[in-house]
């Protein structure tokens, strides 16, 4: 992974959306094993169960999208049910990838015009990819609190981790 940024237009903002990318597989593989009981419950201070807040954050994915293309919102983001793990890392890894080519050609910030409750809006593209990454993150982190609390390791997100998996940091 480490040269693939490289082969994109924006290959710093594409490291992020690898990161994003490999964040979402890693949560969604700590989850699998969990029984109903578990993913379904009710967090503190958080999104909700791991199970809706595991679905708000891939799903969410379809909206921003949708954004990036100047529409408010994408009706498979809008209360989905529970598809399986299968399907749910299918459609993180379909979301994440397509967020990867927004980023990859986001060479020149220009703006989006969003139409949302009868007022129209102007956006720079940068803002919904970095609404996107931050979404992510805080819901990935509550999930890993969740987890925590049925004193179940999450697995680490941190930036360090990703770096080793993409073959980062090579010593000189």
């Amino acid at each position: 992974m480490a040269d693939d940024a490289s082969a994109y237009g924006n290959a710093p903002l594409t490291r992020m959306f690898e990161y994003n990318a490999w964040a979402n597989g890693r949560i969604i593989d700590a989850c699998r094993a969990l029984a109903d009981a578990q993913l379904d419950l009710p967090g503190s201070a958080t999104f909700g169960s791991i199970r809706s807040t595991l679905l708000h954050v891939v799903y969410a994915q379809y909206s921003f999208l949708a954004r990036l293309d100047g529409r408010a919102q994408d009706p498979r983001s809008v209360s989905p049910v529970w598809p399986g793990f299968d399907v749910l890392g299918g459609v993180a890894t379909e979301t994440s990838a397509a967020l990867l080519t927004a980023a990859a050609a986001l060479v020149e910030d220009t703006d989006v015009v969003l139409a949302y409750m009868g007022k129209t809006y102007r956006y720079p593209t940068s803002f919904f990819l970095t609404h996107a990454l931050a979404h992510g993150v805080e819901h990935r982190t509550q999930i890993g609190m969740m987890l925590a609390q049925l004193g179940i390791e999450a697995p680490s997100l941190d930036g360090w981790e990703f770096a080793g998996f993409a073959g980062l940091g090579k010593e000189v």
